[in-house]
């Protein structure tokens, strides 16, 4: 209780200081969704801003430079997921580690025997229980900038961070507050999946990308890049799942381009 406390109390003077105008200039340059949120989306962002570049580790690899361009980018985007959450600051993210580019990932798998495999291979994010997240810059950028057709590699790994933090495996489900929520989000999500990984397998492309298909939890996360990316192709094809995700991130972006909002 009186570490909460602390915390809270640490938290309203970092985000009682005046946010910096470079950071501004940096979000609007690298951030392409803020533009289009409310007056209060705006300031929740740039909150959880400060909060999460001033408590988080941050490291550059492989000659890069962290900067406040590095950490304002990232943090941006990832306030995206927390608007319903307002008190969410991905605490358990200790470490944010960051690659000029793709970088060598490792996959460690240990058999009914014990034996233990491991393997290389080329990735731009991962995202790690109770470890670091580690990005690619080129890509966090061109995801921000929306450059990326669809893509965006925060979103992506920070959606299994949300997912890591219901204290289940990592199973494509945030964490929900009621067993009604559970059992609606069981209902939709579901078929959902089911339902892409039949159309991968038989190569029939849509908005959600095949790599959802290897399993629940790389679906909630190419899920939430389309909920983001392609709002519209989401909600016109599956709508059901959308006004899932519309309603547990409190924000509605197939208004964007609609001209409603």
């Amino acid at each position: 209780m009186v570490f909460s406390w602390l915390r809270r109390r640490r938290r309203k003077k970092i985000t009682s200081q005046e946010f910096p105008a470079d950071w501004n200039r940096i979000i609007a340059a690298n951030v392409a969704h803020d533009a289009r949120l409310s007056d209060a989306q705006q300031r929740h962002l740039r909150n959880f801003v400060q909060i999460f570049v001033a408590e988080t580790n941050w490291e550059g690899c492989h000659g890069l430079k962290i900067t406040d361009e590095v950490k304002v980018t990232v943090a941006a985007q990832a306030a995206l997921l927390t608007f319903n959450h307002p008190n969410n600051f991905f605490d358990h993210v200790l470490s944010v580690l960051v690659y000029p580019d793709e970088f060598i990932g490792k996959d460690v798998d240990v058999d009914s025997d014990g034996v233990v495999t491991e393997r290389q291979r080329r990735t731009l994010g991962e995202a790690m229980w109770r470890g670091p997240v580690v990005l690619s810059w080129i890509d966090v950028l061109e995801g921000g900038r929306r450059e990326a057709e669809g893509h965006n590699l925060v979103l992506h790994e920070f959606a299994h961070q949300l997912d890591m933090m219901n204290g289940r495996y990592v199973d494509g489900i945030p964490p929900l507050q009621t067993r009604e929520q559970l059992q609606r989000w069981l209902a939709v999500m579901q078929p959902e999946y089911e339902t892409l990984v039949a159309n991968c397998r038989k190569r029939h492309w849509g908005v959600i990308d095949c790599y959802g298909a290897q399993n629940e939890a790389e679906f909630f996360s190419v899920l939430v890049e389309a909920f983001f990316e392609r709002s519209g192709e989401l909600r016109a094809q599956h709508p059901a799942a959308y006004d899932l995700l519309a309603g547990y991130f409190a924000i509605d972006p197939a208004l964007w381009n609609s001209g409603a909002a």
